[in-house]
């Protein structure tokens, strides 16, 4: 039996512990959201269509892969950081069961088929981040640490998108669900510069030397700050002046600054440990998702029109997917070696998002989208099956959380 047998093979205590911190209830969310939406979209693709809802089908699509599965990933996220940068005990209980039976409900209402007309289907759905937002500030404002603003203040920008989406949908204003859709989608690209920027070379220095590998942080005065400025500088101007020759150009710089910083990591050196290399995959498929960017806007290519996908499937999927389980196993008393069925949807993930970017143009039907849908299922299918139980039972080395 290997290292990664052993650390799949340990057994929790009895009983459930969903609500024990927030990262359980919305991380298992988070899979099987992933998994039920595209199944229906696919289902939909394959000729079954859906049912008439609040949203069109390609809205509805949209919008939940943005404020349904990415927003309970930043859910779980947020409700789990804010403790440790704060030294506060976990969010637990009852006030954390609301949370997630709020965005539960924001699900539901927006279903296709769902009979509750769109304002009150959209006023009902963009109810669960705010929620989120006023759980977590005060710890934050109590903290007085100016540095812990900064992903809540994001992920309220990610809310001003979804804003934009429903407020549309619903018919308060006209012509923002493209906008809205942009900003929520350039926002959580920002947050993963930010997040992913401290993460990754934070984690794979303290492996690489724990493994008696000598690393050191090569010196590169402000690309970590320009980096993210520059992702930021992306959502503004997608916002406000999206698909032209400055959205490019913005771009274009922020993919250079990504990769630049991305090469200060010591990637090569982690090809022996899944649990790092798909961090440092996650993180290359930034730039290169804002690179095929540049191509399309810049020079019109119609092979690389399909860019948002592989932004949203590659870079934010990726990483959300890459994290989900280290964070699973770190706050559940479980080794931090991924189990074999997390390193095959490791795998899977980026094929999905290529086949969804590029697979149309060697195949004009829509069995390119079906078979990365498959695919996209069958990853997060995954991790529920490797994971769920961490999430569900309470810590295998028997501490709180």
């Amino acid at each position: 039996m290997n290292a990664t047998d052993k650390a799949a093979d340990v057994t929790a205590p009895a009983g459930l512990a969903l609500f024990r911190q927030g990262l359980r209830p919305f991380f298992l969310l988070c899979a099987i959201w992933a998994v039920i939406s595209i199944t229906l979209w696919v289902t939909a693709l394959h000729g079954a269509g859906l049912p008439e809802g609040p949203l069109p089908g390609a809205r509805w699509h949209a919008h939940e892969m943005l404020a349904g599965f990415i927003g309970a990933a930043l859910s779980g996220f947020l409700l789990t950081a804010i403790p440790n940068w704060t030294d506060r005990p976990a969010y637990s209980g009852v006030p954390l069961a609301l949370l997630a039976a709020l965005f539960v409900a924001a699900r539901l209402v927006l279903l296709p088929g769902s009979p509750v007309p769109a304002p009150i289907a959209s006023a009902v759905a963009l109810l669960p981040m705010p929620a989120l937002l006023a759980t977590v500030i005060p710890a934050v404002a109590a903290a007085a640490t100016p540095r812990l603003f900064g992903p809540p203040a994001l992920i309220l920008a990610f809310w001003a998108g979804d804003v934009l989406m429903l407020g549309d949908a619903a018919g308060w204003w006209d012509g923002t669900f493209a906008r809205g859709e942009l900003l929520s989608l350039d926002i959580a690209l920002a947050l993963v510069g930010l997040i992913g920027g401290r993460i990754i070379p934070a984690f794979t220095r303290s492996a690489l030397k724990k493994a008696g590998q000598k690393v050191e942080l090569h010196p590169f005065p402000g690309v970590d700050t320009a980096g993210v400025a520059a992702l930021l500088a992306v959502a503004v101007v997608d916002l406000v002046a999206p698909g032209g020759t400055v959205a490019g150009l913005v771009s274009a710089i922020a993919a250079v600054l990504a990769l630049l910083r991305l090469s200060r990591w010591w990637g090569p050196l982690t090809l022996g440990q899944p649990i790092l290399w798909v961090l440092h995959l996650a993180y290359l498929m930034v730039p290169v998702a804002l690179a095929v960017k540049v191509v399309h806007l810049l020079a019109g290519s119609g092979w690389a029109a399909n860019w948002l996908h592989l932004q949203g499937i590659g870079a934010i999927g990726l990483m959300i997917l890459a994290v989900m389980p280290r964070a699973t196993m770190g706050h559940t008393g479980h080794p931090l070696v991924a189990p074999r069925l997390i390193v095959v949807a490791w795998v899977l993930l980026p094929i999905s998002a290529l086949l969804r970017v590029f697979g149309p143009i060697l195949v004009p039907d829509a069995s390119a989208y079906i078979v990365a849908g498959v695919l996209w299922i069958l990853a997060f299918g995954l991790f529920l099956a490797a994971q769920g139980p961490m999430l569900l039972r309470p810590r295998a080395d028997g501490k709180p959380g």
